[in-house]
């Protein structure tokens, strides 16, 4: 009788053909980016690449989601959604793979704290706006994951999950014309939108700024993220 082979008891059993990848946005030096994986390995080897696994047959997928992103990252709580399921008979060279993807949002505060600054020559954060060359089909995932954060911000407080504890308005606007990559965001009527939406409370400092010193605000706690019975900007 062929004996039969078995995975060591220690080792976790994934799926083959699911995968779960993940898109880290940030704002650094006014600058939305996106954390990428170099990858050592054909297929696109030295090609740059989301972070991303395989899903075991034993957990949800929001829960190998979180998995991946606490192994690339060592933080366990962030905002994370699940965006679209990738599933292009093509899109891996070597085998039919369904990819059910989520994005995530990570202040560059927390990213400080957790010496996550992607220094290295197989991590690191990219501009969404002058990407690298991409593995497997990563470009579109990417850019359906800007167009859905630039969708969300403008009717949630998503956008929120970004920025530091305390800021300024004037940092929370420049963060929106950052990320809706639009310059031209008229800044009294984002105010007016702001204050309307009643999620922000003043912090007990101010920032100075070579003139007159600027009110420090943060996020209301007992306020929610999602606020969808006003959109910020009609």
């Amino acid at each position: 009788m062929m004996n039969q082979q078995t995975s060591p008891p220690d080792t976790p059993i994934t799926l083959e053909n699911v995968s779960v990848d993940v898109v880290i946005f940030t704002l650094r030096s006014r600058d939305l980016q996106v954390c990428l994986v170099r990858r050592d390995c054909a297929p696109f080897k030295d090609d740059w690449a989301l972070p991303g696994g395989g899903v075991r047959v034993d957990e949800p997928l929001e829960r190998a989601a979180l998995r991946i992103l606490h192994a690339k990252t060592g933080v366990r709580d962030l905002y994370l959604q699940q965006l679209f399921t990738f599933g292009d008979p093509g899109r891996d060279p070597r085998r039919r793979v369904i990819s059910v993807t989520y994005f995530a949002l990570i202040s560059s505060e927390r990213i400080a704290t957790n010496h996550l600054d992607g220094d290295s020559e197989t991590v690191g954060w990219h501009s969404v706006y002058a990407l690298p060359r991409l593995a497997f089909d990563h470009a579109e995932i990417i850019q359906y994951a800007l167009v859905r954060l630039r969708n969300k911000i403008q009717y949630s407080a998503a956008a929120f999950e970004l920025m530091p504890e305390e800021f300024t308005l004037r940092e929370l606007h420049d963060a929106y014309m950052v990320i809706l990559n639009d310059y031209t965001l008229d800044k009294a009527n984002f105010r007016k939108k702001i204050r309307e939406a009643n999620i922000l409370e003043p912090a007990s400092g101010y920032r100075e700024t070579g003139g007159r010193p600027a009110r420090l605000y943060r996020f209301r706690r007992d306020a929610q993220p999602e606020i969808k019975a006003r959109r910020f900007f009609p």
